[in-house]
């Protein structure tokens, strides 16, 4: 069965609740594939309006990276090397320029600490940015394409 349809069915006793309105155990069933099919029927409707709007979004993803505008298409990247300069920051210099404080003979103020959870940022940009490189070895990034 459908796992929408045993999601919203599997935990009621659907045969005796129709046995209860129903004497006849055929117009039972009949009443339940009936039911079944209107759930997997608005389970496709569902799933139409989620791909649209997917589609929808995409669209609109298309379009501003098409942008020449710095504040339309250039977020995306501006994202990149805020994240970048945060790990640098937080796991390089944090760590590093006080030793080298100490190495040198002075001492330095400790830097501010970022929050720990930059590693969960970065595994989804490096996942797009995965997925950068996947298009430009198939030939489909921007680079490749004709003006």
């Amino acid at each position: 069965m459908n796992p929408l349809i045993t999601a919203v069915l599997g935990g009621l006793n659907i045969d005796g609740i129709l046995g209860r309105f129903f004497p006849s155990k055929e117009k039972a069933q009949e009443f339940k594939a009936t039911m079944e099919q209107e759930l997997v029927k608005q389970e496709g409707e569902i799933t139409k309006a989620a791909l649209a709007a997917q589609s929808a979004q995409i669209d609109v993803n298309k379009t501003e990276a098409a942008s020449g505008s710095i504040f339309i298409a250039g977020w995306r990247p501006f994202i990149g090397w805020v994240c970048g300069s945060a790990l640098v920051v937080q796991y390089i210099a944090s760590p590093l320029l006080p030793w080298f404080g100490t190495v040198l003979g002075f001492s330095l103020p400790p830097i501010p600490s970022l929050d720990d959870s930059l590693w969960q940022l970065m595994a989804g940009l490096l996942g797009l940015g995965g997925m950068r490189t996947f298009e430009k070895l198939k030939g489909v990034d921007r680079s490749s394409l004709k003006k």
